[in-house]
């Protein structure tokens, strides 16, 4: 039976997995805390690129003390040999004799085999603490192997009147310097950002991380059906630095497809929907089996739309700034065709003021339990 001493370290074996998002994909970002006696002997967390996982980097650090030990792990213990040996047997090794987890890894490569060895070996397995939490913070693996997809955060940086460029299109900077440092450390979480083809071409963005020190770069996406962004822009430039993925429809012309793979751009071709727009589900799927697990959308309104559409959407981050534009400013999303009032799609997860400015976070109403039932 599980203690209020187990809701607690594994509350911090799910804080230290987050460390590892956008680090780690395709692989989950796993947190793992090894208590002896009360008295925490080892911790870790999954590493950049995947490995080694967070159960070995747990115990390398707790050594011998690791033995009679209990491990809290925010997701279960692997249970097959890929490009590590199984975790569960590390465990076993080690003389864990309890092991707390939080959630079921739904890979079938896993899927209870992991908690299965660790019973068959005498280890107490307590699952299900902290489940809802554990959850939230590994949202990107559980909906790409769920859903097959990644899980989407919108960002939107708008003024009071909800607009993000004025009448003349112009949006720098609506939001002041500590709201589009927090931006960047946004991306830094997230495997992939992505961007439309309206925005990429007004604003030709790097969309890069800068000025953080991180050592990794998301890959960088445009969603454009005909392949109209010119490789000669920001994006085409520094591919070779930083991964550069063009979303694209059948019909984009031959001589752009050659542009961009000249420039070192990997090609992604998608369907399209009934409106000749990329179908960005589809999108989606193509991208969750690259290994894609938490994608940053930074708009334009078009896109957007279409994610909120497809109900793709299951975060929002939006920066409110002190700017009134007015009716012939660019609103923040495409017509959606909204003509009822139901219940709220979205529940406010928090509010934090940065600069000037004001971020509120807003989540998929169900995501949770969308991320613990297939």
């Amino acid at each position: 039976m599980s203690t209020g001493a187990d809701s607690r370290f594994m509350r911090l074996a799910i804080d230290l997995g987050r460390r590892g998002q956008g680090r780690v994909w395709p692989n989950p970002a796993v947190g793992c805390v090894i208590v002896r006696a009360g008295v925490i002997v080892g911790r870790g967390w999954t590493q950049p690129g995947g490995r080694p996982h967070a159960e070995v980097c747990a115990l390398a650090r707790a050594g011998a003390a690791a033995r009679g030990a209990t491990a809290y792990v925010s997701l279960e213990p692997c249970a097959h040999t890929g490009k590590t040996p199984p975790c569960a047997n590390a465990l076993i090794a080690a003389g864990v004799v309890r092991v707390v987890t939080a959630v079921t890894d739904p890979d079938p490569r896993v899927a209870g085999k992991g908690h299965a060895m660790l019973r068959a070996a005498g280890v107490a397995v307590e699952e299900g603490v902290e489940a809802e939490a554990a959850a939230l913070a590994n949202a990107g693996f559980l909906m790409r192997i769920r859903h097959g997809r990644p899980m989407v955060t919108l960002k939107l940086a708008l003024t009071l009147d909800g607009r993000i460029a004025t009448a003349s299109g112009a949006s720098r900077w609506i939001t002041g310097s500590q709201a589009r440092r927090r931006v960047h450390q946004m991306r830094a979480s997230h495997d992939a950002v992505i961007v439309g083809a309206g925005t990429a071409r007004a604003d030709d963005p790097d969309l890069r991380v800068r000025d953080l020190g991180v050592a990794h770069q998301p890959v960088r996406l445009v969603a454009d059906s005909r392949l109209g962004v010119a490789a000669s822009g920001r994006l085409g430039r520094s591919a070779g630095a930083a991964p550069v993925w063009m979303l694209h429809g059948p019909k984009a012309p031959g001589g752009a497809r050659r542009d961009w793979e000249r420039a070192g751009a990997e090609l992604i071709p998608c369907g399209l929907d009934a409106m000749g727009r990329l179908d960005m589900a589809d999108a989606l799927r193509r991208l969750g089996a690259r290994g894609i697990t938490r994608l940053f959308c930074e708009g334009g309104g078009g896109l957007a739309a279409s994610l909120m559409q497809a109900g793709l959407i299951d975060e929002l981050a939006v920066f409110s700034a002190g700017h009134v534009f007015g009716g012939d400013g660019t609103a923040a999303l495409g017509a959606l065709g909204v003509t009822d009032i139901g219940p709220h799609p979205f529940g406010l997860t928090g509010s934090a003021a940065c600069g000037a400015d004001l971020l509120h976070r807003w989540r998929r109403t169900g995501l949770a339990a969308a991320l613990l039932t297939d």
